[in-house]
C-alpha cells in the first residue's frame, strides 16, 4: 500500500479514463488508484475488468449518478478509511505527465505537511494554460504566475488536487449535495479559510477536455443551459461562506452575466435568463450538510 491514493471519478469516458489510469501507472512516485464509478453505461466496469483482476486498481461504483460532487466525496471517503495519507483528486480527463504526483510530494515536504491543499498546474491537449482551471488567489481574481514553482491560492479545481489526511479530518469531505458544479471551489476555499495553499507549477497535468475556455451560460450550447441552474444555486453558497464580500461579488457577476445574456446570446435568451434567476434563488434557500469522516 502506498501513502497516496489517486482517487478517480468516472461517468461515460471509458477511452479517456484509460488513459488516465495509464498515466497514473507510470507516475515516478507511485499511488494506488481508487475509480469511483458513477454507474457508467458505457462499457467501463467491463473495460476495467483486466486492471481489477489483475488489483491494479481499487473499483467502487457509487451505485447510481452521483454526479462529480457524490464521487468525489465517496472517493475520500473510502481512502480515508482505507488508511490512505494523502488524496490525489482528478477527473477521468486529467492525464498526469509522469513527475506530477513526485512534484507535488516534493512541496508537501518542502512545507513539512504544513499546508491545506496544493494543485498542479493545468495545461490544455495544445500546451497551453487550461482556462477553466485556473486557480484563484482570491473571489474574484485567478492566478498569472506560471512560472515560480509554489503559488499561494485560495482556490483550486479538482484536476490534480493533492490533500492530506490531517486536513480532510478537520475540514470534512466536498459537499455531495452540490452533484456538479463548484463543489472544488467551495472545498478548497473552506480548506484555505484555514490552512495556507500553493498552485505547484512543477506539477503539471494535461486536462484533455473539447474546447479550451471556461463554462458561460450566455453562449454555452443550449443542451447543456440546465444545468448551469445547479451552478448558481452551489455558488451561492460559496459566496455565502465567503462573508459580505462574497454576497456583493456574487449580484455583481450576476449582473454581469445577465448583460452577456442580452447582448451576446445567440439563441433562447428568456431561458438562459431564467437558469440564472432560478439557480440563484434556489440557493438562497440552500443549506447542505458539510459531512465529517469517520474514524
Amino acid at each position: 500500500m502506498n501513502d497516496t491514493a489517486a482517487i478517480v471519478v468516472t461517468f461515460n469516458r471509458k477511452n479517456l479514463l484509460k488513459e488516465c489510469i495509464k498515466k497514473l501507472q507510470v507516475q515516478t512516485h507511485k499511488a494506488d488508484i481508487i475509480i469511483i464509478d458513477n454507474m457508467s453505461t458505457d462499457g467501463t466496469s467491463e473495460m476495467l475488468k483486466p486492471f481489477i483482476d489483475a488489483k491494479q486498481i481499487i473499483y467502487h461504483s457509487t451505485g447510481k449518478n452521483i454526479g462529480g460532487a457524490g464521487g468525489f466525496n465517496e472517493g475520500i471517503k473510502l481512502a480515508y478509511e482505507l488508511g490512505y495519507k494523502y488524496f490525489w483528486l482528478m477527473d477521468d480527463d486529467c492525464l498526469p505527465t509522469k513527475d506530477a504526483l513526485k512534484n507535488l510530494k516534493l512541496i508537501a515536504n518542502r512545507l513539512d505537511d504544513n499546508f491545506g491543499f496544493l494543485c498542479s498546474k493545468v495545461l490544455w491537449i495544445d500546451n497551453s494554460v487550461c482556462q477553466m482551471n485556473i486557480p484563484k488567489v482570491s473571489l474574484s481574481k485567478k492566478v498569472n504566475d506560471f512560472c515560480d514553482d509554489l503559488v499561494p491560492i485560495k482556490m483550486g479545481t479538482f484536476v490534480s488536487f493533492y490533500v492530506n489526511r490531517k486536513v480532510v479530518k478537520e475540514i470534512g469531505l466536498p459537499i455531495k449535495d452540490f452533484f456538479i458544479w463548484g463543489d472544488d471551489l467551495e472545498y478548497s476555499q473552506r480548506i484555505s479559510n484555514k490552512y495556507s495553499s500553493y498552485l505547484v507549477n512543477t506539477s503539471i497535468v494535461i486536462h484533455e477536455t473539447k474546447n479550451n475556455s471556461g463554462s458561460n451560460v450566455a453562449i454555452d450550447d443550449f443542451q447543456r443551459i440546465k444545468r448551469y441552474r445547479l451552478s448558481y444555486r452551489n455558488e451561492a453558497v460559496l459566496f455565502r461562506e465567503a462573508g459580505i464580500k462574497g454576497k456583493i461579488y456574487q449580484y455583481l457577476r450576476i449582473g454581469l452575466h445577465i448583460g452577456r445574456v442580452i447582448f451576446k446570446s445567440p439563441d433562447h435568451k428568456w431561458d438562459r435568463l431564467k437558469t440564472i434567476i432560478i439557480g440563484t434563488k434556489d440557493g438562497h434557500n440552500f443549506y447542505p450538510k458539510i459531512e465529517k469522516v469517520n474514524e
